[in-house]
């Protein structure tokens, strides 16, 4: 079927979902090493898998207000004590509108995408922003490193 025309919200969730950002992690796994993960892949969660199944995620959030809030030490706490459990998902096939409805209903920001109870990648409420813009900025990041090696 011709791509043209259709809007990202009609997309299936595999067109739309970052496969590069679906970090992943043990629960046994500090709070500490989860951020500089984050941080490296420019990412707002880890998926926390225990044998290649999905058993918690660990947002951007939950570090600010469960553990920096919380005056929990990020170098001393493992991701089991602050993730959320069993978290809402969605599978691939499903349209990425109704995944932006699933996190607007729920109040949250991020969605593992999960195929037999496996995690294959993420969506975020950010995906929704203009997706050449979003391009346009990695291609300017993707530039400047270049520039910087040579």
């Amino acid at each position: 079927a011709p791509r043209c025309g259709r809007s990202m919200y009609d997309r299936p969730v595999s067109e739309v979902m970052q496969r590069s950002k679906a970090l992943k992690a043990a629960p046994a796994t500090l709070v500490s090493k989860a951020a500089r993960m984050m941080a490296a892949k420019n990412a707002g969660a880890v998926m926390v898998v225990v044998g290649g199944r999905l058993v918690g995620i660990c947002t951007e959030r939950d570090i600010v207000f469960r553990v920096v809030g919380a005056g929990l030490d990020a170098a001393a706490t493992c991701l089991a004590d602050v993730m959320t459990r069993t978290p809402r998902t969605i599978e691939p096939d499903k349209l990425f509108g109704h995944a932006l409805l699933v996190m607007q209903e729920h109040g949250f920001r991020h969605l593992p995408v999960v195929r037999n109870g496996k995690p294959v990648g993420i969506v975020s409420s950010r995906s929704a922003m203009d997706p050449q813009l979003e391009e346009f900025v990695f291609e300017e990041h993707r530039r400047k490193h270049f520039e910087l090696k040579q």
